[in-house]
This record gives C-alpha cells, structure tokens and sequence, in this order.
C-alpha cells in the first residue's frame, strides 16, 4: 500500500504492509475468553442470589423477598448472553439442562392454583408437590424426601420419570419459588407469591414454608455449583478451552452453530414465533418474573458478542479481541458490513420488545390474540433473528468451514404441525 507525503521541499514516498488479517487461533482465543469472563460473571451475581436467598430463608419479610427477585433478575443478564455457546459446544449444551429448562410443570415443586389440574398421562408428576410430601413412590420406589437436598433435586427429581417437563432444577425452579405462578393470564402482572410463604409459625401461608425456604436454597446452591464447575470448563486449561482450540476450523463450526441456531431454531422459533402462535402466556421463558423481554434481548446481545469480539463485563469492562468480524471483512467486507447490520437491525427489535415491556406493555399482553401491536412487536424479533440467520449461512460459506445444519423448528419450518 502506497502512502504519498508532500512537503514544501520534497516528495516522500513510503510503502507500508498491508495489515495481517487475523489468525483463526486468535478468533477461537476471544471467543473462549468471554466465555471465560460470562460464565465468571454468572457465578458472581449467583452467589449473589445465594446470599439473598440465605436472608430470605433466615429472616424472611416482603423486603428480603423483594431482593431475592432483585437479585434473580441481575443473575439473568450475564447467564443469558452465555447461551450462544450452547448448540456448537457439547459441554455446554449436555450441561444446559440443569440450569435453564423450561418450561416445567411447577405442580411437582410446591402448591399451585386449581386451575392448574392435576396429573396427566403425558406427566403422571405435574402436582407431586414435593413441598408438601416429605415422602412419595416415583417409578416403583419409595423416595424419602425429609431432607430437601442438592442432590434430591439433582438425582432424583430433575427430569424424574424420563419427563423433560420435571423442572426441578435451576434458574426457573427458583424463579418460581420467587413469584409463585402468574396467574394474570394475558392481564398486566407477574407472579404474586407471598413473603408469608417463608415466614415462621402462624405467619406461615400455604403450609410447609419451612420446607419450601429448604427447597429454595438447596436449587440456589446447586446453581452455584454447576456454575462454578462451568466457569472452571472455559479457564485457562478447560475441557471446553482445549477442545475448542484444537481444531481450529471445527472450533469456528462452534461458534458459527451457536450463533445461527440461538438465532433461528431456538430464539426466534420455538421461543418466540411458538408462543405467539400459540397465544399463549405459557410459552413466556420466564413466565413468573414476566422477565421474557430481558431473556429476547441478552439472548440475542450474546450472538452479537460472538460476532464482535466484545463483551461488557458486568463491573462495566471490556473483554474483546480479534473476532469473526475481522476474519469476515478481510475475505469479504460488505458481508461483514451486512452481518453487523443485520445484527444491529435484530437487537434494535429486541430492545423494542424490551422498552414496551418495561414501559408497562407485557411480553404475556403481546402474546394475546388479536394484538396486532404486540405481534407486530414480536415479529419484528423473529424477522430480524431469521434475516440474521441468513447472512450467518452465507459467512459460513465465506469462511470456506463445514456446512452447518442449524437447530430448527416447527413454528417456522412447518407451521401446520404445531397444530397437530
């Protein structure tokens, strides 16, 4: 590249060296490293949550209740920007279950309203109310449930009977002993549990608030530890680190796969076109704090970290570092030019969803048949999420890497099977 300098006396001619694109290795290095600095963060605001769950249980009042959901909520914003990481890294994903299935049938947790139902054929389950039985038959067996512990939840009834729907582990098992359900329908409001479900003696309501304080910390733990053993998969010597910096092509399949099917499959159909297909305040991801606008906008916030190369920590630092979008702009640039874009377009939409939502227009109120601006509103996410998907399939083929097949869904690959 020729640079030319004049001056009043003479005519300098310097050649300076294009600039290095990139290495892969360099890429895979960021892409680990946030994921390093998101899981850290993670850990941090849920031991954060640990600590006041502690003062819930130990001193319970509308107050200490008040900052547990204060304290749910912050924990949401690192954890959901991790899960891009999930569909390319099997790590991730196998691990995934234990700490953000859903939806789940709250019934096998603790009391629920009558509207509820009861057992069904499909989840013979769905009201054990472990709460409330300190004793019960699960598969032939008789389960001693007296001491609500980690393990109980993780052992025994997490997915208990082979039925995914047996939430009884991770942050919307919390959730729900926070907020209890929500019982609004596609009316304004979130779940209204009472602090007297903690409370001591007489003030206690709706029974067993001993067990139920049990049940809350021993979920609250054992969120803490799978996330402290995550965090320790992506540090310097990880499985998750090395087997993503072993092959370097098979490691930007990684993120390429996170990227499109958080993007597609997973975001914009089966956690956004579904439930407004459906219409239905059910198919919310965090259906009792209505915190589903939050849980839209971070998801997608995560592609773009991978994209980019950047993420905020949340003591307001930057981690970033050489990114997809430089290996992508020396081979093409208007393609990375029309990924940022893209990506820019989905997240203004998202944060639409989010503003209205915060501005008193619930992600549930949007859900109902017949609101246009509310599907208007979701749509626009879905659009933006499935437009993006299409310029990461044409960087996949850019990046010259395997063809990948992102996760799918019915809602959007065939819309007539959800009806059936």
């Amino acid at each position: 590249m020729k640079h030319v300098f004049l001056s009043s006396t003479a005519l300098f001619v310097a050649f300076v060296a294009p600039a290095l694109a990139v290495e892969k290795s360099e890429v895979l290095q960021t892409y680990a490293d946030i994921a390093a600095a998101k899981y850290e963060d993670s850990l941090v605001t849920a031991q954060n949550l640990q600590a006041a769950v502690n003062a819930l249980t130990q001193n319970p009042s509308a107050e200490a209740l008040q900052a547990a959901k204060d304290a749910w909520l912050a924990a949401r914003v690192p954890y959901q920007q991790t899960e891009v990481y999930r569909f390319g890294n099997a790590i991730v994903d196998d691990w995934e279950g234990k700490v953000n299935a859903w939806p789940l049938d709250e019934g096998l947790i603790d009391y629920v309203d009558a509207s509820y139902g009861g057992s069904s054929d499909e989840n013979a389950f769905a009201a054990l109310n472990v709460v409330a039985n300190p004793s019960f038959i699960l598969s032939g067996q008789e389960i001693d449930a007296g001491s609500i512990t980690p393990a109980l939840l993780e052992e025994t009834l997490h997915e208990a009977d082979g039925v995914e729907a047996n939430v009884a582990t991770g942050y919307h098992a919390i959730e729900f002993l926070l907020w209890g359900q929500d019982l609004n329908g596609h009316g304004d409001g979130a779940g209204n549990r009472p602090w007297t479900d903690y409370a001591t003696g007489d003030a206690c309501t709706n029974g067993n608030c001993d067990r139920r304080g049990d049940y809350l910390t021993a979920a609250t733990d054992l969120l803490v530890s799978d996330l402290e053993w995550m965090a320790v998969q992506w540090a310097d010597n990880g499985d998750a680190r090395t087997t993503l910096m072993s092959n370097e092509d098979t490691g930007l399949v990684s993120m390429l796969t996170g990227m499109g099917s958080l993007s597609y499959g997973e975001q914009a159909g089966e956690r956004m076109r579904l439930g407004l297909m459906l219409n239905d305040p059910e198919e919310e991801h965090s259906c009792f704090a209505d915190n589903t606008h939050n849980d839209h906008y971070y998801d997608g916030l995560g592609v773009q970290n991978v994209y980019l190369g950047e993420y905020v920590r949340i003591d307001g630092t930057l981690v970033s570092g050489p990114s997809l979008s430089d290996l992508v702009s020396a081979t093409d640039a208007a393609l990375d030019d029309e990924m940022r874009s893209k990506l820019s377009t989905t997240m203004m939409a998202l944060g639409r969803i989010k503003t209205a939502s915060e501005a008193g227009f619930a992600y549930d109120q949007m859900l109902e048949r017949g609101n246009a601006a509310g599907e208007a509103l979701i749509m626009g996410g879905v659009n933006g999420l499935i437009d993006q998907t299409r310029s990461i399939e044409r960087v996949v083929t850019a990046l010259g890497v395997d063809q990948i097949a992102f996760e799918g869904s019915d809602s959007l690959d065939d819309p007539d099977a959800v009806f059936q």
